[in-house]
């Protein structure tokens, strides 16, 4: 392992598990613990263990805050009350996406934004970029540490140290302060597993002790995961990963993301692109596909129909909880319709894949 990587608060619990170490985006962080499929089963049924730390924070502050947030962004955060989370885009002018990303709303004046820790330095340039005069902008990242706990016991498991009662927490809220075995955090219920869980952030130097408070109080019903399991967990549940789904030549339109884009309630760096994309509708789409023939589809492997390359796959697996192989791929739109049968070629020949339509995970709801 290079000397250079970053590690994050938590390194030494990965040791001590025994994480399988990798150079992710110059982090040193583990890929898995005991194995990637035990790991996401587990997060299935009962709860896993997240390290996020390496994820960014920039807050954005000032009287013009929201205003400009608004500009900044696709969705509409004027709609945010207090202690709520947006999911959204930061855009290019000809649409692309810059990043995806969480918005914390503290208050009109005070947001916390949680971007993708490959983009952060690229992100926090740009943001400065388009701040006018009176908006301060902050990169917060290494005053951060951040756990996830996912899962459907992760609520049961937390509750166990927790000063406050969890489920006054809804999906896509936070509070700003709530003691976990004694320690201040700000908890969000958000989590990228497409499971019910919580998204803790907390001062770096008191990550250790809450990890394994954390680990204490579930017992055998959580453990350490990994990358690898958040990566099967994420596209099992059909959510974009950057430098996937998503990207500088990709819009949000493009991968059926419409529902954070916000054309009619103001202005915003991208918009008469986006807008003209829709109105023209886009020549590409994601679609989610299942393999009929034997072999894993991986990222950008070519589409094929008709013998022609009409795309390329953006992520695929073997579904450990569905139990079949299915992917995401752009393709030109024409072919987009569900029931469309296309070719994955695989090691340079052609594998019969069909298009489908809600075939991911989803949890059921009690």
């Amino acid at each position: 392992m290079k000397e250079s990587l970053k590690r994050t608060p938590l390194y030494e619990m990965h040791q001590e598990h025994q994480g399988k170490m990798i150079d992710f985006g110059g982090w040193e962080l583990p890929v898995q613990y005991t194995g990637i499929i035990q790991e996401h089963h587990l997060v299935r049924t009962k709860a896993g263990l997240f390290d996020v730390s390496h994820m960014g924070e920039i807050q954005v502050t000032g009287e013009e805050a929201e205003a400009f947030i608004r500009y900044l962004l696709t969705n509409d955060v004027t709609k945010l009350k207090d202690q709520q989370v947006q999911y959204t885009f930061m855009c290019y002018p000809d649409g692309g996406v810059v990043d995806d990303l969480l918005v914390y709303r503290y208050s009109p004046q005070h947001y916390l934004l949680v971007v993708n820790a490959s983009n952060v330095d690229k992100d926090y340039q740009w943001i400065l970029s388009h701040a006018p005069e009176g908006i301060k902008v902050t990169d917060v990242s290494d005053q951060y540490a951040q756990i996830a706990v996912q899962g459907p016991q992760a609520q049961e498991i937390l509750q166990t140290i927790s000063d406050i009662d969890l489920s006054t927490i809804r999906f896509f809220w936070f509070k700003p302060r709530v003691l976990l075995a004694g320690i201040e955090c700000m908890v969000s219920r958000t989590g990228y597993t497409g499971e019910d869980g919580f998204e803790i952030y907390l001062p770096g130097d008191k990550a250790v002790q809450l990890w394994k408070k954390i680990l204490a109080a579930g017992g055998d019903n959580i453990a350490p995961a990994g990358l690898g399991a958040r990566d099967t967990l994420r596209l099992e549940a059909k959510l974009p990963l950057y430098g996937q789904e998503l990207g500088p030549d990709i819009t949000p339109l493009e991968v059926g993301l419409d529902m954070f884009v916000k054309l009619d309630s103001g202005d915003f760096i991208g918009r008469e692109a986006l807008r003209q994309q829709k109105e023209n509708k886009p020549a590409r789409l994601l679609v989610e596909f299942e393999m009929i023939g034997r072999g894993i589809p991986r990222s950008h492997y070519e589409v094929h129909k008709n013998g022609e390359n009409i795309g390329y796959v953006t992520s695929g697996l073997h579904s450990p909880t569905l139990g079949k192989t299915i992917g995401l791929a752009l393709v030109q739109s024409q072919w987009s319709e569900p029931g469309q049968e296309l070719d994955i070629m695989i090691r340079s020949k052609p594998v019969k894949a069909r298009v489908t339509q809600g075939a991911f995970y989803k949890r059921s709801k009690k």
